[in-house]
Parts: structure tokens; sequence; C-alpha cells
């Protein structure tokens, strides 16, 4: 009896603990709602959903415009949890501060991006680094741990990025391999070290989209989830 009393507790308490978490669902299994194509160009047909999994699939192109997915609403303190999986010798990314404006073609002009590639493809690591490589804030910070699971497994992130505290950090496979400032002097001093340095309006917004990106390769995602940490 004591046995089953304490796994009753402890299923309880778990499901207290998520309940009071404060997570919302980004993507609900179904289709895009709250999300569109950057631009609002209605090229979405790259993306589709397969049993609560959203697909990313480049072979399915009809229109040569690309198809970035981003959200409808603008985060500034926010934690994001999600699952990714890449195909082989395949590019994608996760941006956050994204700026929707006519005056900005593509969402990585205005958001830093949190890379996702096949890191088994030695070719590219070997000529681009680790600064490019999965875990990285692509061209600014490499990731201090190598974790990636091979192309078509899946992979976690969570991603902390609080404005307010300016503290930012990633948790990839429950690894974290970046922790760094998302504004400030630091955080502009890295910008100016990257090559990211003349570009007008990249990674300067608190509050901005967060976007899936359309890099040609095939790449899925579930169970993305998101929890606001603003201040109160």
């Amino acid at each position: 009896m004591k046995r089953i009393w304490f796994f009753a507790l402890t299923l309880c308490l778990l499901s207290c603990s998520q309940e009071g978490s404060n997570w919302t669902d980004l993507f609900n299994g179904e289709n895009l709602s709250g999300w569109h194509i950057y631009g609002n160009n209605e090229n979405a047909n790259t993306w589709y959903t397969d049993g609560e999994v959203l697909v990313f699939d480049p072979a399915l192109r009809k229109s040569a415009a690309t198809a970035n997915l981003v959200t409808d609403k603008a985060y500034s303190d926010f934690e994001l949890s999600l699952d990714w999986m890449i195909s082989e010798k395949g590019n994608s990314g996760l941006f956050w501060g994204v700026v929707e404006d006519s005056k900005y073609e593509h969402p990585y002009q205005t958001g830093p991006e949190i890379q996702m590639l096949d890191d088994n493809w030695t070719e590219y690591i070997e000529e681009r680094g680790n600064i490019q490589r999965a875990g990285s804030i692509f061209n600014i910070l490499a990731p201090s741990k190598i974790v990636a699971k091979p192309a078509d497994e899946w992979n976690s992130y969570l991603l902390h990025i609080d404005q307010s505290n300016n503290q930012g950090w990633l948790d990839f496979n429950s690894e974290r391999v970046l922790d760094f400032p998302v504004n400030g002097d630091e955080w502009q001093q890295m910008i100016n070290n990257s090559g990211f340095k003349d570009w007008e309006g990249f990674g300067v917004q608190k509050e901005g989209k967060i976007c899936l990106q359309d890099n040609g390769s095939k790449v899925a995602f579930r169970r993305i989830k998101i929890r606001d940490l603003s201040p109160q």
C-alpha cells in the first residue's frame, strides 16, 4: 500500500510541476496555426505535418521563393524547447529576434541563428569549423561540446533567451553547450568579431519572432514548446 501511495504521489508531483511550468505548444501537431511564411509569402507547400511532426521538404517546392517559417507572435524573454532531425548532409537553423519588415528580405539579416547540421558532414566541418556546426550560434560562438546525433536521428534543443536579465544559453541533448549574453557591450563585441559586423539591424532587437529555416535541406521538428519568462 505504501509503495502504491508513493507512486501515486510521485505522479501527482510530476503532473503538478508540468502544469505549473507555463509551457505552451507552439506547434499543434496538425497544421501551421500560429506560424506563417516570412514576408507573408503564401508558398508554404514545402511544409507539412506527419503524425504530429512538422516537416520541411524542399523536394515539394513549387516556387523559387524561400519558405522560412516564423511565429505570428514576437518574443523577448522565453525558453523554447523542441526536437529536430536533419537529413544526411543537411543544414538548417533556429532563429530568435527576427524582425519581419519589408527592408529585410531574409530572417537571417536580423535574427541570430542556432545551427542545425548533420555533424557527420566532414567536408562542411573541415571547411567552416566548429563555429558553424550543430549547437553553435552560427558564425558567432562555437558549442563547448560536440553532442549531436547522426543524421535522421532526433536531437533536442532547449534555448533560453532572457533579454531582461541579459542571459542566453542552449542545452543540446541535455548538455549545456552555449552560455552567452543577448544584449549590451559584450554581445555587440561578439557581433563585431563576426561576419555580421556591418549588418544593420542584426542581433539588436530585444523582441522578435522565432524562425525555422528553409535552407534547402529536409528537416523535421516535433514537441515545439515555449514558455514566457517576462517579468510579471
